[in-house]
């Protein structure tokens, strides 16, 4: 059995990029979640925010749903 390293290190560097982008992505949906709560306490409004946050959570989900597709293909 030959393993191929370097498809190896390109398949980890890949799921490396992918984990720290879609933990950035959440990140900013739970910033602009804690932004809202932060205008509701001063009593002002925080729509893009909210917006968002909701942009961020989308689109981790998205990208999920697509890993999740490329492993049941």
């Amino acid at each position: 059995m030959k393993i191929d390293w370097a498809a190896l290190g390109s398949v980890f560097g890949v799921s490396l990029v992918v984990t720290v982008a879609l933990v950035a992505l959440f990140t900013l949906g739970i910033m602009g979640l804690s932004r809202r709560e932060r205008a509701a306490a001063q009593g002002g409004s925080a729509a893009l925010a909210v917006t968002g946050a909701y942009a961020c959570f989308a689109a981790c989900a998205a990208a999920v749903a697509y890993g999740i597709s490329l492993i049941v293909a």
